[in-house]
């Protein structure tokens, strides 16, 4: 990787921007492993000051409703399921407590890397039941589905899956639908795309008439996805452009795909801070019903409320910056988070909190 961290490329790319950029330009990038990266790496105080980089939704953890992560603490401590999930969930808060408070008093929750692993845990522990909290964009659905796939065909009835998968190109349309949005150009998840492809952009590209760059994750990545943006956008143009061909191809992986659509169906998703999408996430189809924890645990009906001091929701949607939020770094920290963002490794208030002490706030 290390050329795409050339301190000499990315000085080329600065130049072109500041020779391109005629006036202030509102950019998304959907993904907070992008959002990340133009935080740590300082782009975002090297770039010219014209243009304004806003953070958008592509936080899986973020996103995850209260109400299921109540769910997964609900199941780890009322009905004594051992709990797997992602690292990154346990230290979200639910309306009362976390998955790691829900461990720290005696509650089997255990952190994987992979939900294959928790089949295996499931062989291993017939008598218990195991549920993987199967969160995640685009990206991470393949695996999930795969998990039920080589539960179902080794006759493992003791795993279930609580899904929470959340799609980008609606989120997307719910951002441009905002009528507060000021968005007028997007950075498209390359990760994403890797699993999904392209064609799903080109809808959005044309509705809403703003440009849409696939991009990768490194500085000159996204230095040149910006670049690519800020040309369409100067010449009164909208295009959709894959800067990431090295990884994207334009149909994306058509046998992960094929996994997907297998085991989940598009669903509505209640997405925190932002409310629900239509048609914006995966559920488990019928056929599998066995392995979906919300049926197989007849789990009660909860509606928690957001904490009325967090603006998770403002800055998913781009309008506001972390910084920008009272309780930044005071009542809101990773030890002690309002919400997602601040805890997920992901999350744009982490980001800020982490690495904006060595940079000015922008």
């Amino acid at each position: 990787m290390s050329e795409y961290r050339d301190p000499e490329l990315v000085e080329k790319c600065l130049e072109a921007l500041q020779k391109t950029v005629t006036r202030r330009w509102t950019i998304m990038e959907v993904c907070g492993g992008q959002t990340h990266s133009l935080v740590k790496n300082g782009l975002l105080n090297l770039m010219p000051p014209e243009i304004n980089m806003v953070h958008g939704p592509g936080c899986p953890v973020c996103v995850t409703p209260l109400h299921l992560i109540d769910k997964a603490v609900w199941l780890a401590e009322e009905k004594g399921v051992i709990l797997c999930s992602f690292g990154d969930m346990l230290r979200v808060p639910g309306s009362e407590r976390s998955l790691l408070e829900s461990k720290a008093s005696g509650a089997d929750v255990r952190i994987l890397y992979s939900p294959l692993e928790a089949v295996k845990i499931a062989q291993d522990n017939p008598d218990r039941e195991v549920v993987f909290f199967a969160v995640g964009f685009e990206t991470t659905a393949p695996a999930n589905a795969l998990s039920v796939l080589h539960a179902h065909r080794a006759g493992v009835k003791n795993y279930s899956i609580l899904a929470s998968h959340v799609l980008v190109p609606p989120a997307i349309e719910a951002v441009m639908n905002d009528e507060n949005s000021v968005i007028e150009g997007f950075l498209a998840a390359g990760h994403v795309c890797t699993i999904m492809g392209i064609s799903e952009y080109y809808p959005l590209v044309e509705r809403y008439k703003v440009p849409v760059v696939v991009t990768g994750f490194e500085p000159v990545d996204l230095l040149q996805g910006i670049l690519m943006t800020v040309q369409q956008l100067e010449k009164g143009e909208h295009r959709l452009e894959n800067q990431y061909t090295r990884v994207v191809p334009p149909e994306g992986n058509p046998e992960a795909q094929k996994v997907i659509h297998q085991v989940f169906e598009t669903t509505d998703r209640e997405w925190r801070g932002i409310g629900v999408i239509p048609m914006s996430g995966y559920a488990v189809r019928p056929e599998f019903a066995a392995y979906d924890a919300t049926l197989k645990f007849e789990m009660p009906e909860t509606k928690a409320e957001e904490s009325t001091e967090c603006i998770a929701g403002l800055v998913l949607k781009g309008q506001k910056k972390p910084h920008e939020c009272p309780q930044f770094g005071k009542k809101c920290t990773p030890q002690f988070p309002l919400g997602a963002p601040m805890v997920s490794s992901e999350g744009a208030c982490a980001a800020y909190y982490h690495f904006s002490q060595a940079m000015e706030m922008v």
